[in-house]
């Protein structure tokens, strides 16, 4: 643990002067966080599948916590776009967060649905509930591992 590879081409190895043979906490990986578009989901390819799937084992023999979050929710869901509190009744959004579940293996409880602030000139407290909400799971679960450590 503590040792991050930035560029797949030239992985990090125990011999690396960057190496850190005995990371402090502060120098490791609490959360590990994977962003997923609702709009590209379809069309994630299966080499970027295996590279993440192989991350997110990683982490987690590791001991480290998962979230994912869906982005663009209402850009890929009309129903969503017209009202955001149609998030969870989204039979589309589902179907996204079963497919990511599903292909990454990320338990269902860990994928966060947000919607993107990118036009607009005022925050929505709706758009904001879902943001902090995912947000709040991923700070507490980086407490939670800081405090098991």
């Amino acid at each position: 643990m503590g040792h991050i590879e930035f560029n797949p081409l030239s992985k990090i190895t125990e011999d690396d002067n960057y190496y850190n043979k005995d990371p402090t906490l502060k120098d490791q990986v609490h959360v590990l966080v994977c962003v997923v578009s609702a709009e590209t989901s379809n069309i994630l390819s299966n080499e970027y599948v295996k590279k993440m799937r192989d991350v997110r084992l990683a982490a987690r023999d590791m001991g480290i916590p998962e979230v994912a979050i869906l982005t663009k929710i209402d850009e890929a869901c009309p129903e969503v776009k017209k009202d955001i509190k149609n998030v969870y009744k989204s039979k589309y959004l589902k179907k996204q967060m079963e497919k990511i579940k599903v292909v990454l293996g990320t338990p269902e409880k860990s994928i966060f649905p947000v919607k993107n602030y990118h036009s607009e000139i005022d925050t929505d407290d709706d758009t904001d509930t879902l943001i902090l909400s995912a947000l709040r799971r991923i700070i507490n679960l980086g407490e939670d591992f800081v405090n098991d450590q």
